[in-house]
Protein backbone atom coordinates (compact mmCIF):
# COMPACT_ATOMS: atom_id res chain seq x y z
CA UNK A 1 0.00 0.00 0.00
CA UNK A 2 1.39 3.20 -1.23
CA UNK A 3 2.06 6.44 1.68
CA UNK A 4 0.70 9.05 0.60
CA UNK A 5 2.69 12.25 1.02
CA UNK A 6 1.03 15.48 3.16
CA UNK A 7 1.75 19.74 2.83
CA UNK A 8 4.50 19.93 5.06
CA UNK A 9 5.60 23.84 4.23
CA UNK A 10 4.20 26.76 1.85
CA UNK A 11 5.79 29.88 0.29
CA UNK A 12 4.75 32.35 -1.97
CA UNK A 13 7.95 33.49 -2.93
CA UNK A 14 9.27 37.12 -2.97
CA UNK A 15 8.85 39.56 -5.34
CA UNK A 16 12.12 40.13 -7.50
CA UNK A 17 14.07 41.29 -10.54
CA UNK A 18 16.79 39.57 -12.62
CA UNK A 19 18.87 39.80 -15.77
CA UNK A 20 18.29 43.40 -17.20
CA UNK A 21 14.95 44.12 -14.57
CA UNK A 22 12.81 40.92 -15.57
CA UNK A 23 10.04 41.06 -12.73
CA UNK A 24 9.70 37.66 -10.69
CA UNK A 25 8.77 35.85 -7.56
CA UNK A 26 11.98 33.88 -6.74
CA UNK A 27 10.07 30.51 -4.67
CA UNK A 28 13.02 28.31 -4.03
CA UNK A 29 16.69 30.60 -3.49
CA UNK A 30 15.25 33.27 -1.18
CA UNK A 31 14.98 33.90 2.75
CA UNK A 32 11.65 31.96 2.91
CA UNK A 33 13.51 28.76 0.94
CA UNK A 34 17.35 28.79 0.32
CA UNK A 35 17.30 25.32 -1.26
CA UNK A 36 15.28 22.01 -1.60
CA UNK A 37 17.75 19.50 -2.55
CA UNK A 38 19.13 19.25 -5.24
CA UNK A 39 16.83 22.16 -6.46
CA UNK A 40 18.75 25.49 -6.15
CA UNK A 41 16.19 28.26 -7.39
CA UNK A 42 12.98 28.51 -8.84
CA UNK A 43 11.42 31.98 -10.30
CA UNK A 44 8.51 32.28 -11.96
CA UNK A 45 7.42 35.03 -14.37
CA UNK A 46 4.09 36.31 -15.77
CA UNK A 47 3.37 39.38 -17.39
CA UNK A 48 1.71 40.99 -20.44
CA UNK A 49 3.46 44.09 -19.72
CA UNK A 50 6.57 44.52 -21.91
CA UNK A 51 8.62 46.77 -19.51
CA UNK A 52 8.26 43.46 -16.92
CA UNK A 53 10.48 41.34 -19.27
CA UNK A 54 11.53 43.26 -22.73
CA UNK A 55 15.17 43.17 -20.89
CA UNK A 56 15.28 39.56 -21.13
CA UNK A 57 18.60 37.67 -19.76
CA UNK A 58 21.10 39.15 -21.44
CA UNK A 59 24.85 36.93 -22.07
CA UNK A 60 25.67 35.75 -18.22
CA UNK A 61 27.73 32.80 -16.85
CA UNK A 62 26.99 29.66 -15.02
CA UNK A 63 28.87 26.74 -13.74
CA UNK A 64 28.51 23.59 -11.69
CA UNK A 65 24.47 23.21 -11.77
CA UNK A 66 21.85 22.89 -14.64
CA UNK A 67 19.02 25.12 -15.66
CA UNK A 68 15.40 24.81 -17.14
CA UNK A 69 13.68 26.93 -18.91
CA UNK A 70 9.93 25.70 -19.09
CA UNK A 71 7.22 28.26 -20.84
CA UNK A 72 3.13 27.98 -20.47
CA UNK A 73 3.09 31.61 -22.79
CA UNK A 74 5.57 33.56 -24.84
CA UNK A 75 7.97 32.63 -26.60
CA UNK A 76 11.91 33.37 -25.64
CA UNK A 77 15.51 32.53 -27.64
CA UNK A 78 18.12 31.19 -25.91
CA UNK A 79 22.06 31.86 -27.55
CA UNK A 80 25.43 29.95 -25.77
CA UNK A 81 29.20 30.86 -26.61
CA UNK A 82 29.19 26.69 -27.94
CA UNK A 83 27.08 27.90 -30.68
CA UNK A 84 23.60 26.70 -29.84
CA UNK A 85 20.47 28.49 -30.08
CA UNK A 86 16.34 28.13 -30.35
CA UNK A 87 13.45 29.30 -29.04
CA UNK A 88 11.48 28.18 -26.44
CA UNK A 89 7.54 27.87 -26.72
CA UNK A 90 4.94 26.93 -24.74
CA UNK A 91 4.60 23.68 -23.53
CA UNK A 92 8.77 23.28 -24.62
CA UNK A 93 11.22 23.01 -22.59
CA UNK A 94 15.53 23.84 -22.49
CA UNK A 95 17.36 21.83 -19.97
CA UNK A 96 21.12 23.09 -20.08
CA UNK A 97 24.02 21.53 -17.93
CA UNK A 98 26.27 24.15 -17.31
CA UNK A 99 29.04 22.02 -15.98
CA UNK A 100 32.63 23.58 -16.04
CA UNK A 101 30.99 26.51 -17.44
CA UNK A 102 29.31 28.45 -20.18
CA UNK A 103 27.68 31.52 -20.92
CA UNK A 104 24.19 32.22 -22.52
CA UNK A 105 21.28 34.31 -23.19
CA UNK A 106 17.66 33.90 -22.96
CA UNK A 107 15.74 37.05 -24.81
CA UNK A 108 11.85 37.43 -25.28
CA UNK A 109 11.00 36.59 -28.47
CA UNK A 110 8.29 39.08 -28.32
CA UNK A 111 7.49 42.95 -27.99
CA UNK A 112 4.34 42.41 -26.83
CA UNK A 113 1.64 39.79 -25.20
CA UNK A 114 1.93 37.34 -22.33
CA UNK A 115 5.31 35.98 -21.10
CA UNK A 116 4.79 33.27 -18.26
CA UNK A 117 7.21 30.24 -17.15
CA UNK A 118 9.45 29.11 -14.79
CA UNK A 119 13.14 28.50 -14.44
CA UNK A 120 14.09 25.72 -11.94
CA UNK A 121 18.39 25.44 -11.26
CA UNK A 122 19.22 21.60 -10.34
CA UNK A 123 22.57 21.32 -8.97
CA UNK A 124 24.90 18.72 -9.84
CA UNK A 125 27.32 16.45 -8.06
CA UNK A 126 30.99 17.29 -7.68
CA UNK A 127 31.98 14.80 -9.70
CA UNK A 128 29.84 16.31 -12.57
CA UNK A 129 30.19 20.00 -11.62
CA UNK A 130 33.09 20.11 -14.00
CA UNK A 131 31.28 18.34 -16.92
CA UNK A 132 31.56 19.81 -20.33
CA UNK A 133 28.32 21.92 -20.97
CA UNK A 134 25.44 20.08 -22.53
CA UNK A 135 21.72 20.83 -23.93
CA UNK A 136 18.70 18.94 -24.17
CA UNK A 137 16.05 21.11 -26.04
CA UNK A 138 12.48 19.59 -27.03
CA UNK A 139 9.92 21.34 -28.53
CA UNK A 140 6.18 21.64 -27.52
CA UNK A 141 5.31 18.45 -30.10
CA UNK A 142 8.07 16.47 -28.01
CA UNK A 143 7.26 16.35 -25.17
CA UNK A 144 4.38 14.07 -24.59
CA UNK A 145 1.11 14.56 -23.13
CA UNK A 146 -0.59 11.97 -21.44
CA UNK A 147 -4.24 12.15 -21.22
CA UNK A 148 -6.22 9.90 -18.62
CA UNK A 149 -9.76 8.89 -18.44
CA UNK A 150 -10.69 11.07 -15.99
CA UNK A 151 -9.80 14.19 -18.29
CA UNK A 152 -6.26 14.76 -16.71
CA UNK A 153 -3.64 16.06 -18.64
CA UNK A 154 -0.19 15.77 -17.86
CA UNK A 155 2.91 16.98 -19.58
CA UNK A 156 5.82 14.76 -18.63
CA UNK A 157 9.11 17.07 -18.91
CA UNK A 158 11.04 14.17 -17.14
CA UNK A 159 10.11 10.92 -15.47
CA UNK A 160 7.89 8.62 -15.90
CA UNK A 161 4.17 8.71 -15.10
CA UNK A 162 2.22 6.43 -12.82
CA UNK A 163 0.38 5.34 -16.19
CA UNK A 164 3.83 4.48 -18.01
CA UNK A 165 4.23 7.63 -19.83
CA UNK A 166 8.37 8.93 -20.33
CA UNK A 167 9.69 12.38 -20.50
CA UNK A 168 12.15 12.77 -22.90
CA UNK A 169 14.72 14.66 -20.83
CA UNK A 170 17.85 12.22 -19.30
CA UNK A 171 19.10 12.70 -15.42
CA UNK A 172 20.99 10.11 -13.80
CA UNK A 173 22.47 12.53 -11.15
CA UNK A 174 19.28 13.31 -9.19
CA UNK A 175 17.02 11.02 -11.42
CA UNK A 176 13.83 14.30 -11.46
CA UNK A 177 10.47 14.29 -11.99
CA UNK A 178 8.99 17.07 -14.08
CA UNK A 179 5.12 17.56 -14.53
CA UNK A 180 2.83 19.81 -15.94
CA UNK A 181 -0.84 18.60 -14.16
CA UNK A 182 -4.32 19.96 -15.58
CA UNK A 183 -6.74 18.85 -13.41
CA UNK A 184 -10.36 18.96 -13.99
CA UNK A 185 -13.39 19.70 -11.55
CA UNK A 186 -13.86 16.82 -9.01
CA UNK A 187 -10.69 14.81 -10.28
CA UNK A 188 -7.68 12.79 -8.49
CA UNK A 189 -4.23 12.76 -9.48
CA UNK A 190 -1.47 10.11 -8.23
CA UNK A 191 1.86 9.66 -8.94
CA UNK A 192 4.48 7.87 -7.37
CA UNK A 193 7.87 9.00 -6.73
CA UNK A 194 10.91 8.23 -4.73
CA UNK A 195 10.42 7.65 -0.94
CA UNK A 196 13.90 9.42 -1.05
CA UNK A 197 13.13 12.06 -3.24
CA UNK A 198 12.47 15.95 -2.13
CA UNK A 199 9.32 16.91 -4.01
CA UNK A 200 7.51 20.05 -4.52
CA UNK A 201 4.62 21.45 -6.25
CA UNK A 202 3.67 24.83 -7.34
CA UNK A 203 0.05 26.29 -8.35
CA UNK A 204 0.05 27.67 -11.51
CA UNK A 205 -4.17 27.65 -12.00
CA UNK A 206 -6.84 27.16 -9.16
CA UNK A 207 -6.57 25.80 -5.95
CA UNK A 208 -5.58 21.93 -4.84
CA UNK A 209 -6.19 19.41 -2.19
CA UNK A 210 -3.15 17.39 -0.83
CA UNK A 211 -2.73 13.91 0.38
CA UNK A 212 -5.20 12.18 2.66
CA UNK A 213 -5.62 15.23 4.88
CA UNK A 214 -6.69 17.00 1.93
CA UNK A 215 -4.79 20.02 3.06
CA UNK A 216 -5.57 23.44 1.47
CA UNK A 217 -2.65 24.58 -1.35
CA UNK A 218 -3.57 27.70 -3.42
CA UNK A 219 -3.02 29.72 -6.87
CA UNK A 220 0.31 30.74 -6.92
CA UNK A 221 1.62 28.65 -3.65
CA UNK A 222 4.43 26.17 -3.74
CA UNK A 223 3.86 23.31 -1.49
CA UNK A 224 6.56 21.04 -0.01
CA UNK A 225 5.64 17.53 0.32
CA UNK A 226 6.47 15.03 3.48
CA UNK A 227 7.86 11.69 3.25
CA UNK A 228 6.01 8.94 1.43
CA UNK A 229 6.10 7.31 -2.25
CA UNK A 230 3.12 8.67 -3.38
CA UNK A 231 1.52 11.48 -4.23
CA UNK A 232 -2.26 12.22 -4.31
CA UNK A 233 -3.76 15.50 -5.40
CA UNK A 234 -7.72 16.80 -5.72
CA UNK A 235 -9.49 19.72 -7.20
CA UNK A 236 -12.95 20.81 -6.47
CA UNK A 237 -12.43 22.81 -9.42
CA UNK A 238 -10.37 23.12 -12.45
CA UNK A 239 -6.37 23.33 -11.41
CA UNK A 240 -3.08 23.49 -12.94
CA UNK A 241 0.26 22.40 -11.37
CA UNK A 242 3.43 22.03 -11.76
CA UNK A 243 4.91 18.42 -9.87
CA UNK A 244 8.46 18.65 -9.33
CA UNK A 245 10.59 15.88 -7.45
CA UNK A 246 14.10 14.54 -7.47
CA UNK A 247 16.93 12.70 -5.56
CA UNK A 248 18.94 14.74 -2.87
CA UNK A 249 22.83 15.21 -3.68
CA UNK A 250 23.35 15.89 0.19
CA UNK A 251 26.85 17.58 -0.38
CA UNK A 252 27.81 20.93 0.60
CA UNK A 253 26.69 24.24 -1.70
CA UNK A 254 28.57 26.95 -1.70
CA UNK A 255 26.95 30.34 -3.75
CA UNK A 256 28.35 32.93 -5.99
CA UNK A 257 26.02 34.84 -8.45
CA UNK A 258 25.94 32.78 -11.08
CA UNK A 259 28.10 30.17 -9.87
CA UNK A 260 26.94 26.85 -7.44
CA UNK A 261 29.85 24.96 -6.23
CA UNK A 262 30.49 22.83 -3.07
CA UNK A 263 33.30 25.30 -1.58
CA UNK A 264 33.67 29.02 -1.36
CA UNK A 265 37.41 28.61 -2.68
CA UNK A 266 35.59 26.69 -6.39
CA UNK A 267 33.31 29.81 -6.24
CA UNK A 268 35.98 32.03 -6.71
CA UNK A 269 37.86 29.50 -8.63
CA UNK A 270 34.86 30.24 -11.02
CA UNK A 271 35.22 33.67 -10.96
CA UNK A 272 38.61 33.69 -12.24
CA UNK A 273 38.07 31.48 -14.76
CA UNK A 274 35.20 33.19 -16.18
CA UNK A 275 37.56 36.70 -16.23
CA UNK A 276 40.31 34.92 -17.72
CA UNK A 277 38.17 33.57 -20.69
CA UNK A 278 37.95 30.33 -19.94
CA UNK A 279 34.39 30.15 -20.47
Amino acid sequence: MKNNRELLQTTSGIAASDGDGVKLTRIIGSQELNVLDPFLLLDAFESDNPHDYIGGFPSHPHRGFETVTYLLAGRMRHKDNAGNEGVIEPGGVQWMTAGKGIVHSEMPEQENGLLMGFQLWVNLPAAAKMSEPAYQEFSPDRVPLEQRQNGTLVRVISGTTSEGTRGPVQNSYVKPTYMDVTLPAGADFKQVVGASDNAFIFVTEGNLLIGDSRQHLGHRELGILGEGDQITVSANASARFLLVAGQPLNEPIARGGPFVMNTKAEVMQAFTDYQNGQF
